[in-house]
């Protein structure tokens, strides 16, 4: 609920177990790919951020996203939390995670991993800070059923309703059980 108190540098190479309705996969992060989306996603998890969530935008053949909290509060304290963008040193390949962007300099807490390889997202400005290591047949099994709105779920009811509106309205969807720091 205070983002401001998140500002930890995180360890130069670090991994983030994720468990999930579909089972568990691991992301190894290597901040000197993308030292300002590395700190936050480590400072996420730590926190905490991801308890709950669900893997609400996922496109076959493109990408899974998450990165809006169950939790409306939590969605409302981390509204205006924008990081600088990180100079693009990787190519978005399959399961490379990266930060979503609304623009230049507006990543806040939103990540999808690639499904394939995009490479066209490079020159959009989308940095990756870690890969799937292990676990990416689970990625795969993610529910993509719904697709972008007005078929899928739409973001600003997420972050204003929370999982309450995505259980109820898309009840296919995956979500994360829990993610954590992981030696």
């Amino acid at each position: 609920m205070n983002p401001a108190s998140l500002k930890a540098k995180a360890p130069d190479n670090y991994k983030a177990l994720f468990t999930t309705t579909k089972g568990e996969f691991t992301i190894e992060v290597h901040r000197d790919w993308a030292p300002l989306g590395a700190d936050r996603f480590y400072n996420l998890v730590r926190a905490g951020f991801f308890t709950d969530a669900s893997f609400f935008r996922a496109i076959p053949n493109f990408m899974v996203q998450f990165g809006i909290s169950a939790k409306p509060a939590v969605n409302q304290a981390w509204a205006k939390t924008d990081i600088k963008d990180d100079p693009v040193k990787q190519s978005n390949k399959r399961g490379y995670l990266t930060f979503a962007t609304a623009g230049p300099n507006t990543r806040t807490t939103q990540l999808f991993i690639n499904l394939k390889d995009n490479a066209f997202l490079d020159s959009m400005g989308f940095a990756p800070l870690g890969e799937v290591t292990n676990g990416m047949d689970v990625v795969d099994k993610l529910y993509t059923g719904y697709g972008d709105p007005p078929r899928g779920p739409d973001q600003g009811r997420i972050t204003a309703e929370g999982k309450a509106y995505l259980d109820k309205n898309f009840p296919m969807l995956d979500s994360i059980k829990t993610a954590k720091i992981v030696p």
